[in-house]
């Protein structure tokens, strides 16, 4: 793919984001879709009660404009699953941003709605892949630092597709919980994403959607970054989920996922371990606040230092990414 036709790419999501944020913000606060501040959360948090949230529409807008129309003048061949992904997630966390608007309260859809919505998304990410992507769709491949494995798991691809679109949409889901903490993050690893692609000659698809969806989240942090004049709500994060999940089952290659976005499994992880030892010593807390992001805000951390200090650690991460592969 031609350097020049990423740039141009790039610019144009840009400016589509940072022409879409003037329109949605007073729109959004036109129809009072404010949001809802858990009241046990840190308490610098609660004067950001009521600002803007279902922002996610900011960086969707561009994504989907653009997809669509690279996919018509046929620049890449597979833009069509990812962008499936992307909008159908988007979709889920934006009936469930719309609930908890409407209930006034941080609960939106129950978590088995929100599993079976989101179940059919990946289902029908999976029979696009399946009836319509290329004939060795079902290759799981290990490349990490010399060393590579190569396995075909056949049907068990469905399961297996299912498991990392719903693991990568919760993780990045926990992640959102900072002004630009997500929207940075994602940023930094869709970048990371695009130039691992260029190293495989079969993956022109992810390289352009990914620097579709970095141009656009890249606009969407000139208005989320502290102090936020928006949130992305679950209608961004579940759709950057669903986005970084299909982009590594089109590239072939799971680890990458988890080696440039543990941050992502970090938060998750916080999570899950905080829950369990509560459980398990009737009450204690492992971490003074789940997601960890909280938990070094709860110990004296300024909002801005934890954001850039995360930003830095998933940078780090995408640089040893990128050099497993590279190194052969």
């Amino acid at each position: 793919m031609k350097e020049s036709t990423i740039i141009i790419v790039f610019l144009v999501a840009f400016a589509l984001g940072i022409i879409c944020g003037p329109i949605y913000i007073p729109l959004l606060r036109k129809l009072k879709f404010g949001q809802t501040i858990r009241d046990d959360g840190p308490q610098t948090h609660l004067a950001k009660q009521g600002i803007p949230t279902i922002g996610g529409l900011i960086f969707l807008t561009p994504i989907l404009i653009v997809t669509i129309v690279c996919a018509i003048l046929n620049v890449a061949s597979q833009l069509m699953p990812l962008l499936i992904a992307t909008v159908g997630f988007g979709f889920v966390g934006f009936l469930d941003d719309f609930l908890k608007i409407k209930k006034k309260s941080k609960d939106g859809l129950f978590w088995y709605q929100k599993l079976i919505a989101l179940g059919v998304v990946a289902v029908l990410f999976n029979l696009y892949i399946i009836f319509f992507g290329p004939e060795n769709y079902s290759r799981i491949c290990i490349d990490l630092f010399g060393l590579h494995w190569n396995f075909n798991i056949s049907w068990f691809f469905i399961p297996y597709s299912i498991l990392v679109l719903l693991s990568a949409t919760n993780a990045v889901n926990l992640t959102d919980g900072l002004d630009g903490l997500c929207a940075g993050s994602t940023f930094i690893v869709f970048i990371a994403f695009a130039g691992i692609s260029l190293v495989f000659d079969f993956a022109d698809s992810v390289t352009l959607f990914c620097v579709i969806c970095a141009g656009s989240v890249l606009s969407f942090l000139f208005f989320n970054f502290n102090p936020a004049k928006v949130f992305m709500g679950d209608t961004g994060s579940l759709a950057l989920g669903g986005a970084l999940g299909a982009c590594i089952l089109v590239l072939q290659r799971p680890v990458l996922l988890i080696l440039a976005g543990l941050l992502f499994v970090i938060e998750a992880l916080s999570v899950l371990l905080q829950v369990g030892y509560f459980k398990l010593t009737k009450g204690k807390r492992l971490f003074r606040m789940a997601p960890i992001h909280h938990h070094f805000e709860l110990c004296g951390w300024k909002e801005k230092k934890v954001v850039f200090v995360f930003w830095a650690f998933t940078a780090l991460c995408c640089v040893i990414a990128y050099y497993s592969i590279a190194i052969q």
